[in-house]
């Protein structure tokens, strides 16, 4: 989606701030001993409490109002009986559309005891989305996000995953521009142009750089297993820089 006038901006700032919301309530409840099915139904409560649908559901059949994937499980984990142990690592991803308009956050949470390596990881996971976030900006190229991020990657000992993009958000949960990537990618020309609305999240990992196929139709898993996290904001690209809608509120 390109943003054109104030009450698009307006409409994808309200769901950012929707998602953020919800994703920090999640975090908040976060704890040993929650499943994720009920973690889910916390997002679920705030998301429809302010009028929103989740984003999942309404566009695939997801079965449930979020994905949480905890350790081994990299992304679109599914809700379910799952109790969250001391040291796992969770990721919850919060998408949503409100009055037509749509956005979409993540981020992963560590659960202490928590290893060095792993807090580590965590802390240079937002650190590789903020890499990629300068890069969105009006006039510059979209292959700048991904070179960016590989960058960073590369300097400090980490891995991509390279079959997880970013991806443009508006209208829909997933629209043009498709597969922008979070590593280096030459091959892309493309350039951001003015009021371009699209998401910013590498997958950082401690080895693993492909996401496979699990049991189900939806989870996926880091190849080869490692530890991996994603965080993910919306953003406007303007000629001054990047607007991050899915900032809390």
């Amino acid at each position: 989606m390109t943003v054109s006038n104030e009450h698009e901006l307006a409409g994808l700032q309200r769901v950012g701030r929707l998602v953020a919301n919800t994703l920090e309530a999640m975090r908040r409840a976060l704890e040993p001993g929650i499943t994720t099915a009920e973690l889910d139904e916390i997002g679920r409560v705030v998301l429809e409490a302010g009028g929103a649908r989740p984003a999942p559901e309404l566009a695939y059949g997801f079965p449930g109002a979020t994905c949480i994937s905890v350790n081994e499980e990299i992304a679109h984990g599914i809700p379910g009986p799952r109790r969250i142990e001391p040291g796992d690592l969770v990721n919850i991803d919060v998408s949503a559309e409100l009055g037509g308009f749509f956005a979409d956050t993540g981020a992963s949470f560590a659960m202490p005891p928590v290893s060095r390596a792993t807090t580590k990881l965590c802390r240079d996971g937002r650190r590789a989305m903020w890499t990629g976030l300068r890069q969105a900006q009006a006039n510059k190229p979209l292959a700048g996000i991904g070179e960016a991020v590989g960058h960073f990657a590369r300097a400090n000992g980490y891995s991509l995953v390279k079959n997880l993009a970013s991806h443009g958000v508006g209208r829909s949960l997933h629209e043009e521009p498709t597969e922008i990537a979070t590593w280096p990618n030459p091959s892309d020309s493309r350039i951001i142009h003015d009021g371009l609305a699209f998401t910013v999240e590498p997958f950082l990992s401690l080895g693993a750089e492909w996401a496979e196929d699990g049991d189900d139709e939806w989870t996926l898993y880091s190849q080869p297993r490692a530890a991996t996290v994603q965080y993910e904001h919306t953003v406007v690209a303007t000629r001054s820089g990047p607007s991050v809608l899915t900032l809390p509120g």
